[in-house]
């Protein structure tokens, strides 16, 4: 799970990035909105800690901004302001949940879970053109017909139909396959969209999955 943390205050963002990463969280951060805003748009993120008190821009434009762009990532956001003006403001604007500031670290990761588990239980189907997965069972359909995927395929064919259409780098995808067996395999990606491609594309004459030379790879239905 890959969270992103906008936070002007050095001090906190070491403590968080320190605890998260304990807990097994994969972690971003922003000392400024307009960066935050930056990263939250470019990459992809299953849960945002955003500060409201933060230079450039601050956290309610940011999470105003990411709505309009329909970034529909959870956001908790993280601020000093305790008041009910406060938090209805940052709800109201889009916001997940609100902790208002200091707040403790147990706590923090309960609501972290909780929007994480209210983000898995959305959906269970992921379709593109005539391919479908079924999250629930693990299993995957093209055009009618069963394919067979390794758990490790599986999850990189779901993270590029969840990213369908926006072009994901080598970086990106790699750190998402870092905790695989064969992780000394330098070209791990390209090993995998490889197999993919030979299950999921070379029996069909509509090809799903992309090379973006130079940039990485995407699946659309183009």
């Amino acid at each position: 799970m890959k969270i992103l943390i906008i936070e002007d205050d050095v001090k906190i963002v070491n403590f968080l990035k320190k605890g998260l990463e304990e807990e097994s969280y994969s972690i971003d951060y922003s000392h400024n909105g307009e960066e935050g805003l930056y990263l939250a748009s470019v990459n992809t993120y299953d849960l945002i800690l955003l500060d409201i008190m933060l230079p450039l821009l601050n956290g309610i434009e940011v999470c105003k901004k990411l709505r309009a762009s329909n970034i529909n990532t959870p956001v908790i956001m993280l601020t000093a302001k305790d008041s009910i003006e406060d938090t209805i403001k940052g709800l109201d604007i889009g916001a997940n949940d609100y902790l208002p500031k200091p707040f403790s670290f147990s706590e923090l990761l309960a609501r972290i879970r909780v929007q994480l588990r209210a983000k898995d239980s959305t959906q269970t189907t992921l379709k593109i053109a005539d391919l479908e997965l079924d999250l629930l069972a693990k299993t995957a359909k093209r055009a009618g017909k069963d394919i067979t995927l390794t758990a490790k395929e599986f999850s990189l064919l779901e993270y590029l139909i969840k990213n369908q259409n926006k072009v994901l780098s080598e970086t990106v995808l790699g750190s998402m396959l870092n905790n695989m067996d064969e992780s000394n395999i330098s070209n791990i990606v390209n090993v995998y969209i490889y197999r993919l491609r030979n299950k999921i594309d070379k029996p069909y004459e509509k090809k799903l999955i992309k090379t973006i030379r130079g940039l990485g790879f995407k699946i659309d239905a183009q």
